[in-house]
C-alpha cells in the first residue's frame, strides 16, 4: 500500500455507501490496470471491498470515476475498531503492524484495518476477540478476502 499518492499513477474512485438512513460516500483510491483499477487504500465505510482489490469505474455526469463493481479479489480483509478509549489506538496499531496488517485512522477512536492474505487470519481474529473480550474496542468484519 502506498500511503504517499503519486497523482499521476493514482485516482480516486467515489463508492456510495449503502445505508438509506444517511446516503454518502467514500472516495478511495486506486491504480489503473487496464481498464480496471486496483484498490490502493483502506475502507472505512465501504463492505465488500478490500485494499488490493481489482474494480471496475465509470464517469459520472461530472467525470469522476464512480465503483461499477468488483472485478476480483484480492484476499486481503479489511476490519474496522472503534475504541473505548482513544489512548489505546496508537499501542494497538503498532500491534496490529508487527503482525503485517497495516491500518488507518480516520475519527479519533475509527480505526480501518488491513489483513493481507499473506497473514493468517485466524491468529488476526484471535487477537482481535481478545482485546474485544477486554473491553478495548469493538471490531466489525467488513470485507473478509480469506477464511480462518
Amino acid at each position: 500500500m502506498n500511503i504517499n499518492k503519486d497523482e499521476t499513477k493514482h485516482l480516486k474512485i467515489i463508492f456510495d455507501i449503502d445505508d438509506s438512513e444517511n446516503p454518502d460516500i467514500e472516495i478511495l483510491w486506486a491504480t489503473p490496470v487496464g481498464k480496471n483499477y486496483e484498490i490502493d487504500s483502506i475502507p472505512f465505510y465501504v463492505r465488500s471491498v478490500a485494499c488490493g482489490d481489482m474494480v471496475s469505474a465509470v464517469p459520472d455526469e461530472e467525470g469522476a470515476l464512480r465503483f461499477s463493481g468488483l472485478v476480483s479479489a484480492s484476499g486481503h480483509s479489511t476490519i474496522r475498531l472503534w475504541f473505548a478509549k482513544e489512548e489505546d489506538v496508537l499501542k494497538t496499531r503498532n500491534e496490529l503492524r508487527v503482525m503485517g496488517c497495516p491500518s488507518e485512522l480516520d475519527l479519533p477512536r475509527l480505526v480501518a484495518v488491513d489483513v493481507p492474505p499473506s497473514v493468517p487470519y485466524g491468529e488476526v481474529r484471535s487477537y482481535l476477540d481478545g482485546k474485544e473480550n477486554a473491553g478495548v474496542f469493538e471490531y466489525e468484519e467488513a470485507c473478509l478476502g480469506q477464511e480462518e
